[in-house]
């Protein structure tokens, strides 16, 4: 993992951080985080109303929006088959665990760009900041869509000279504290829409997440809950229409009419994984990380990774996705790091990932990142 996010914040503070008044504070904080995953989990058992099908026993079946929330950010993070809730340490931790910023020490941005299938592009922006007594503050922008497409009708087949394209964006702000010196807990608020053509949908959405180094070197334990927001509806322009709702009498034509569209709840998912470094030579660390997935729109899996990391330099990642889905299409990942320290006190990521999706073909993913 790499030294330089380990690294305790210094300078002066106002409040020490063991001070009584300081442990009284993120005790009770503690208490209120888990309140609120208990919270959570009961309004998750709810949203599965029964008014959707779905297989025996499973999610399976179960239609979600916006499904852009699902692709994941960050090619280190993709590279390890998206087993990293409990490894969340650089600016992409927003997306998969918001309480993996409160371990970085300094500012920090990232960048990612994927090809994703069928000639869509997806990118996720992150930048992070400590404010001082434990807390880390992040801003997160995702956006995934098409380029032009033409728009073809009935008896226009070849187009009818008109285009349109699609979008989706997440915008998020991200809270994360350190309550203890092992444990941290975070929080991203998020604004989401999607848009085809002149219609379009909105949400909000919070993510939570808690990040725990345990006592045994090297073992690090995490959990997140993603998505877990209001439900989004279509609206807009292409939904209206003037129909004949009587063809047999006349009179009653040209009638202004809006179609209704049923609203989805979002793609809510809880994650919890464990991850273990150890040394296998001098400066070459292995970690490997395990992450357990239980979705309201599919089976639970598993998710795979590991990660060798030569002179803290150079990295080497390998994966594998969606273990024990009935239904999994691909699944294996790889990928490559490299971190470039300078003279000052900046360093530069460069991270690439090549992901499996079987007969939907490859994804190419590459993330940039900054540490000041």
């Amino acid at each position: 993992m790499r030294q330089e996010l380990n690294i305790q914040r210094g300078g002066p503070q106002s409040t020490p951080a063991n001070s009584p008044g300081v442990k009284t504070f993120r005790l009770r904080l503690l208490i209120c985080s888990l309140l609120l995953l208990v919270t959570c989990e009961n309004l998750y058992a709810q949203k599965d109303d029964g008014s959707r099908p779905s297989s025996a026993g499973t999610n399976v079946g179960t239609t979600t929006a916006a499904a852009f929330l699902e692709i994941g950010a960050g090619a280190a993070a993709q590279a390890m088959g998206g087993a990293f809730v409990a490894l969340a340490r650089d600016a992409t931790a927003m997306y998969w665990n918001p309480a993996g910023i409160g371990n970085i020490s300094g500012y920090e941005t990232t960048f990612s760009h994927i090809n994703w299938l069928v000639d869509t592009n997806y990118d996720y922006f992150g930048i992070v900041s400590p404010i001082g007594k434990g807390a880390t503050v992040g801003v997160n922008v995702t956006v995934f869509g098409t380029g032009d497409q033409p728009v073809r009708r009935v008896g226009q087949e070849e187009g009818t000279g008109e285009l349109y394209s699609a979008q989706d964006i997440a915008a998020g702000v991200t809270l994360a504290l350190k309550l203890t010196d092992r444990f941290s807990f975070g929080v991203n608020a998020k604004y989401i829409q999607q848009r085809i053509w002149n219609s379009s949908a909105s949400g909000f959405a919070i993510d939570v997440g808690g990040l725990y180094e345990t006592q045994f070197d090297g073992l690090q334990m995490g959990f997140s809950i993603s998505n877990f927001g209001s439900d989004m509806r279509m609206k807009g322009r292409d939904l209206q229409n003037v129909i004949d709702p009587d063809i047999l009498n006349e009179g009653v034509d040209n009638i202004a009419v809006s179609y209704d569209t049923d609203a989805f709840t979002l793609p809510l998912l809880f994650r919890f994984g464990i991850s273990y470094q150890l040394q296998v030579f001098d400066r070459t660390d292995l970690t490997v990380a395990v992450d357990l997935l239980h979705a309201n729109n599919d089976e639970e899996s598993v998710n795979v990774g590991a990660e060798l990391l030569l002179i803290d330099i150079f990295s080497l990642r390998a994966g594998y996705r969606s273990l024990f889905l009935t239904d999994s299409i691909g699944g294996l990942s790889l990928g490559a790091g490299l971190l470039i320290p300078t003279r000052s006190d900046l360093k530069i990521s460069f991270d690439y990932a090549y992901v499996d999706w079987g007969i939907l073909n490859a994804a190419n993913m590459i993330s940039v990142g900054l540490m000041f």
